[in-house]
């Protein structure tokens, strides 16, 4: 926003003292401690030579456990904040008797196009293989040193043993199991949000503000947990190239590249298409209409806070009918993030690359069905998939220590998927809106 100051006094203003120095953005902490972590750790190791005696010391006391320390933080409010999300989102579409097929099509939308958003990044996964391009010495002491971590986490599931186990028969046994048993947890929160949808609102409404304090609860704390993040990036980076060496780090640039990529063709191809031959509207002109959302989407890496620039230009720009657009874009803050469910599908299957476990066909769709709920559960606040990450590689037998490994770059492609998300909001609401007859706004009678 642009404050107009008085320009009465025109005279040359003398001298005065800098103004308190601006503070430098999160993103940028977080830039420099992944940086200085990796370049430390790697310059360390690398003069360590033989005698190392002094930097493991350095590492196993101090950087390590301060690195497990701020992972763990992100560790402790996964399951309230899949509860809450969860239950909260289905319980929101409590408009779907009132709205009818717009939010049933809502639904189906979300599903599948997340759906199809984690297959194409798996694809982009398997074809490319970024977590495959590092030295094999290097994987093999990835794999030695996070073997005993692994161990602990059992066989991973199956997908058929995972249909079998859907249902928990003890919703909080679930929670307190280690690993949690993420996808009983979600169905349970599906479950428990179906049947707050269908209460009166009169008796929903006391549960569904607990839910909702409990979400905004936990937002905060994720907020918080995110300041400590340049010194946790730093801890983990120096651990892993102090131990690694920079070998470990060139793979990163390939699973950018694979993010990057995976998110650009769902931008610009699958939304396309979708805008084209489904919604029947100009995908260039729906781009341009949209800049100041995606705009804003990048610069906050947040889809909540980006709702209302949303909110505005559906109804300026797009000319959608609000009482459609309204539902759909506030619905798909959370639960329609397709750039978080790509991401998270390409992070799990780059890491276990990097660790060298094998997932098989049925794996993969197990791990589909987990990042499609993962999206849906995934708090619309910077870095909020990143507990849900961590989960996800607790399922599929993969050390979540490995997280390190991308943590650092995270809020950088966090900017970028977050574009997507609120990108496909606005596609979700503008086909939904072109196959619905516009509900007439309600009309009141003067008195």
């Amino acid at each position: 926003m642009i404050l107009l100051l008085p320009m009465a006094d025109q005279r040359i203003p003398s001298p005065t003292p800098a103004g308190p120095r601006q503070k430098t953005s999160l993103p940028a902490r977080i830039l420099a401690g992944l940086v200085l972590g990796a370049l430390l750790g790697g310059l360390a190791s690398a003069f360590a030579g033989e005698d190392r005696q002094a930097l493991d010391w350095i590492v196993s006391r101090v950087t390590e456990p301060a690195g497990r320390i701020f992972l763990r933080l992100l560790l402790m409010i996964v399951i309230p904040l899949v509860f809450s999300t969860l239950a909260l989102a289905v319980a929101g579409m409590a408009d779907i008797r009132r709205l009818g097929r717009v939010g049933i099509k809502t639904l189906l939308y979300t599903l599948i196009v997340s759906g199809l958003s984690v297959v194409i990044g798996l694809t982009l996964a398997n074809t490319i293989q970024p977590g495959k391009r590092i030295a094999p010495e290097t994987r093999s002491q990835l794999v030695e040193r996070y073997r005993g971590a692994a161990e602990q986490l059992g066989s991973p599931p199956r997908f058929g043993s995972a249909i079998e186990n859907l249902v928990p028969d003890n919703p909080l046994a679930a929670m307190t199991r280690n690993p949690p048993d993420m996808l009983g947890i979600m169905v349970f929160a599906l479950i428990f949000g179906l049947g707050l949808m269908l209460l009166p609102p009169e008796k929903a409404a006391p549960v569904t503000s607990v839910l909702e304090g409990v979400y905004e609860a936990v937002a905060k704390i994720i907020d918080l947990v995110m300041r400590l993040a340049p010194y946790g990036v730093f801890a983990l980076l120096f651990t892993m190239t102090a131990r690694f060496g920079f070998a470990l780090l060139e793979s990163l640039l390939w699973f950018v590249v694979t993010v990057v990529a995976g998110l650009a063709f769902q931008q610009f191809v699958v939304y396309s298409v979708i805008l084209r031959f489904l919604a029947r509207t100009r995908p260039l002109d729906f781009f341009r209409q949209i800049e100041s959302v995606m705009l804003t989407a990048f610069s906050t890496s947040s889809s909540n806070a980006t709702l209302p620039t949303a909110l505005k230009v559906a109804r300026e720009n797009l000319r959608l009918p609000p009482r459609i657009s309204n539902f759909v874009l506030t619905i798909g803050a959370t639960a329609n993030q397709n750039g978080t469910a790509l991401y998270e599908g390409v992070t799990v299957l780059f890491l276990a690359q990097v660790f060298g476990v094998n997932l098989s066909l049925d794996q993969q769709v197990f791990l589909v069905v987990m990042a499609v709920l993962a999206g849906v559960g995934t708090a619309g606040v910077p870095s909020g998939s990143i507990p849900f990450i961590m989960l996800i590689l607790q399922q599929v037998n993969v050390p979540m220590e490995g997280i390190a490994i991308i943590i650092g770059i995270d809020r950088i492609l966090d900017m970028c998927r977050t574009v997507l998300n609120v990108t496909g909001d606005l596609v979700a609401a503008t086909y939904i809106s072109r196959t619905e007859e516009a509900i007439p706004e309600p009309t009141t009678t003067p008195t």
